[in-house]
């Protein structure tokens, strides 16, 4: 877990009052229909299936005992989580030996989006990785079918200025073909 960051932590958004921790295990099932909620995640096969919770369990797991990295929930007042993301500092040597911090798997439940939690998360981000982390940049990757996402992370301040490639790995690499 990243316990540079001060939580729990609650703040507003325009409609909800919004509780910010370190996921646990009994939100398991929570973030994985977050993940299920987006068609392009489900697309790739985050479909909340039970027959996959061995596999977000252990990823949770390796995630939690990890100190460079944490998974992240926003909890309403009602208790429903309705929010998550993933934090990962990366220390480097470009920019003269600079810590970055990575956002990852940013969702919203659905009937949530546009409310201004998303904004809210975001802006508590970049926040944190000025006054906790000692990061000099927060990036993130994002999908480029997910143009709404785009117009939001602009809107916020950030940048498009790299080009990101992915390589998918299957069993057999092509160097031993």
């Amino acid at each position: 877990m990243l316990d540079l960051l001060k939580l729990p932590v609650s703040f507003d958004t325009a409609t909800a009052k919004l509780h910010l921790r370190h996921a646990r295990r009994d939100d398991l099932h929570a973030i994985m229909r977050l993940l299920s909620d987006d068609p392009i995640s489900s697309g790739r096969g985050d479909v909340a299936s039970d027959q996959d919770e061995p596999a977000y369990d252990a990823a949770l797991d390796r995630i939690i005992q990890d100190p460079g990295n944490d998974v992240l929930v926003a909890v309403d007042d009602a208790g429903s989580v309705v929010g998550t993301f993933q934090l990962t500092l990366i220390p480097g040597m470009a920019r003269r030996g600079s810590t970055r911090l990575l956002v990852e798997a940013v969702r919203i439940s659905s009937t949530e989006r546009s409310s201004g939690i998303g904004s809210a998360l975001m802006r508590w981000v970049v926040e944190r990785a000025a006054i906790d982390v000692r990061a000099s940049v927060v990036q993130l990757t994002s999908d480029a079918a997910r143009v709404d996402a785009h117009r939001f992370y602009r809107r916020l301040g950030f940048i498009d200025s790299h080009i990101g490639f992915k390589y998918h790995v299957t069993a057999a690499s092509p160097t031993s073909q």
